[in-house]
């Protein structure tokens, strides 16, 4: 079980929950095609943004299977994206993470700083076995960081699902418990 009660804190970066005051940087970025492109949501609206905000600021702890973290990054008083980590398995050990970012913000390593710590999270505060990520193969970006992080392609889903009406593919992506621990120690 985990519970984000305080912020975390990065070299540049602040996780924390979502509160009701993000909602205009939420929607700077979440009303973007070039955001949703890759996601199971169209660019959101003014209503879409408000509900999924309202939605977001209550998902602050992993107590139980099925559950979702899902923080702010925060870059300079400005939300810029978001992590999240799903357990997916309390038997098996189980996790999923994900990350969406302010194109404007892409390119600069934010994405893996933050990617870094859910990790942390699944591995070192959930004790996971394994943690897995998930991406749209035409999505490069998200690819490489994953790669970046240390986790290993373990498989590429050709045209498994209708994707935003055509065939869209996936990428999977895992990292084990050991893999982590000897790449980042245990803090």
């Amino acid at each position: 079980m985990f519970e984000l009660v305080e912020p975390i804190k990065t070299e540049r970066l602040v996780l924390r929950p979502f509160t009701p005051r993000d909602e205009e940087d939420m929607l700077e970025f979440e009303s973007r095609e070039d955001v949703a492109r890759y996601l199971f949501n169209e660019p959101r609206t003014r209503e879409d943004n408000a509900r999924e905000l309202a939605v977001r600021v209550n998902r602050t702890a992993l107590r139980k299977e099925k559950d979702t973290l899902m923080v702010a990054v925060e870059l300079d008083g400005k939300v810029i994206g978001y992590v999240l980590l799903v357990w997916l398995s309390e038997e098996h050990r189980q996790g999923e993470f994900g990350y969406v970012f302010h194109p404007d913000y892409h390119g600069r390593g934010y994405a893996s700083e933050a990617a870094v710590e859910m990790l942390r999270i699944g591995f070192e505060k959930m004790n996971l076995h394994r943690v897995i990520g998930r991406c749209d193969p035409r999505n490069t970006g998200s690819a490489r960081l994953m790669e970046r992080l240390g986790m290993r392609k373990e498989a590429h889903f050709v045209e498994s699902e209708i994707f935003k009406g055509e065939w869209g593919g996936e990428l999977h992506y895992a990292m084990l418990e050991s893999e982590w621990r000897a790449s980042h120690g245990a803090r």
